[in-house]
Parts: structure tokens; sequence; C-alpha cells
């Protein structure tokens, strides 16, 4: 269980994956005062909600989620997260790979391709609690039942929910210009141009650059920039780099500014995150419930 640069009177997180599930990542926590910045993940979110509100905001809307809500983020969606009442909200989240998800749509429905969730927020009591099974399992290193209970809620809402993701439409200029200024961008992290600098490169104005990229991605290239170095952050700190040297690698100007910034988008310091990551799960520590 972490502790929370900054947190609120209570505040409390876990975030780790289970050595069992390597496609998984877990999440539960306790937030008050914490906000996640516009953000957005490779793979699926599933979240419940077992005390308090939470206020998922979305493309489409603000999703208000209390008790008993699952809350489904398709990938690449961007979306904030903050307490929606004073005492701010318990939940227990999983972070399933897209191919983890993927591969149970094609095992048990009939959807191909990429498959997506049309809702954000549901009242599903029932699929709320296996998210919670899931969790347990894992803290107590039963595999089995964290598989097994996994592939059961995923495919619950596959069958009620879930659709496969219509084709992209072919790009415009803009949506193109917006794909090679990312290029740019993860390419020359360290040391990303100006926005009139790259608008420049790209044959565009910064204007035109900054609309497009907007449109195409849910967010302005700087937030888009930040997201992505706390990405290859925890790739980073996986592979066991140590904090301060994956901040220099991908550009933050030194660990605080990391700690910062990946605290807030991911929910946890990136020294807990890691030392999370070290470890060996047979039983899990006992958490507030």
């Amino acid at each position: 269980m972490a502790a929370i640069p900054d947190a609120g009177p209570g505040e409390w997180a876990r975030h780790w994956q289970y050595a069992e599930l390597p496609d998984l990542d877990l999440l539960r926590a306790r937030y008050v005062r914490h906000t996640f910045p516009r953000h957005s993940h490779e793979g699926y979110v599933f979240g419940t909600i077992s005390r308090g509100v939470e206020d998922v905001g979305l493309p489409g809307g603000t999703v208000h989620a209390g008790p008993g809500t699952v809350v489904m983020i398709n990938p690449e969606v961007p979306h904030t997260a903050r307490a929606g009442v004073p005492e701010g909200w318990v939940y227990a989240t999983l972070y399933p790979s897209a191919q983890v998800i993927n591969d149970i749509a094609a095992d048990t429905t009939s959807l191909r391709g990429t498959v997506g969730f049309g809702e954000t927020g549901v009242v599903d009591p029932y699929a709320a609690r296996l998210i919670g099974e899931v969790h347990r399992a894992a803290e107590e290193g039963n595999a089995l039942a964290a598989d097994s209970v996994l592939r059961v809620m995923v495919a619950r809402l596959l069958s009620r929910y879930g659709s496969a993701l219509p084709a992209r439409a072919p790009r415009s200029a803009g949506a193109r210009d917006a794909a090679r200024a990312r290029a740019v961008l993860e390419g020359r992290m360290a040391a990303p141009p100006t926005l009139e600098a790259l608008a420049t490169e790209l044959g565009t104005s910064p204007f035109a650059l900054l609309r497009a990229f907007k449109k195409q991605y849910g967010m302005p290239p700087h937030a888009w920039l930040t997201d992505a170095r706390v990405r290859a952050a925890r790739r980073m700190l996986d592979a066991g780099t140590a904090p301060a040297q994956a901040a220099a690698e991908v550009g933050f100007t030194d660990q605080p500014h990391l700690n910062r910034h990946f605290t807030r988008i991911v929910g946890v310091p990136p020294g807990a995150y890691q030392r999370e990551r070290a470890r060996t799960y047979k039983t899990g520590p006992d958490l507030p419930t």
C-alpha cells in the first residue's frame, strides 16, 4: 500500500501486477483529493466503486460512478477522474491488455477484430462483485481463481455491452499531420520541438496542428507527450531502471517531475510502483476495506 504525496486524509493506493497473470495490472485505492489528469491507456479499464463517487470525464461527458457501477474504458480513450463527493471514492480496477480482451471475445462471442464497449458506466452489481473477486484471488495467490473469474467477468461484459469497434475512416490531411506529429514526439521524447517548430517541419500552422492533434487524440500535444513519457517510464521501471534514470531518459527535467506526473496519472509514486513490480506474490498484504 503506497502513500500518496500531498494526499488527503486516509488516501491509500496499491498498483501492482500478479506474476501469474502478466497481461493484467491491478489497482485498489481510496482517493479524496487526488485527481487524474487527461490520459489514456494502451489496454482496457474495468473499475468498480465500493464507496463514494468517482467522476470520470470522457469525450462525451462525465460519468458519475457510485457503488455497484462498473466503469469500462476502451484503449486510447482520453479521460480524467476525480472525486464526485467530498469523501472521495474507494475502488478496484483491472487493466487487462487488448490481447486478453480480444482473445476472450474470440472464444466466447461472435465479435471479431478489435472489440469495445459502447457504454462507459453501467450498474451491474454482479460484474462489480467479480472485479473484486479477481483482486481477492490475486492477493491470495490463487491464480486459477483469478484467471477464471477474470474471464467470466469479461465474457459477461462483452455479451451485454460489447461490440466490434468500427474500422477507421480514411484519414484527413489534419489527421495525417496529427499522426506525423505524434511520431515525431515519440522519436524525440527527451528533446521535443516547440509547437511552431513541429508545425513548420510538417508544413502546417501551429494552430491547425493543435486543433488536428486534439481532435485525433483527445488532448493537445504537450498533454499527450506527458502521458507518453509516463508510459515509457513505466516500461523502464518494469525492466528495473532506477526512477532517476527513467526520468532523464524520457525527458522529465528531474526525478521530482517524474514523481509528480507519474503519481497523477498512474495513481501511485514511481518508487512504490517499482517496488510492487519487484515482489513475488504468494499472499497479498491486508488492505483497507
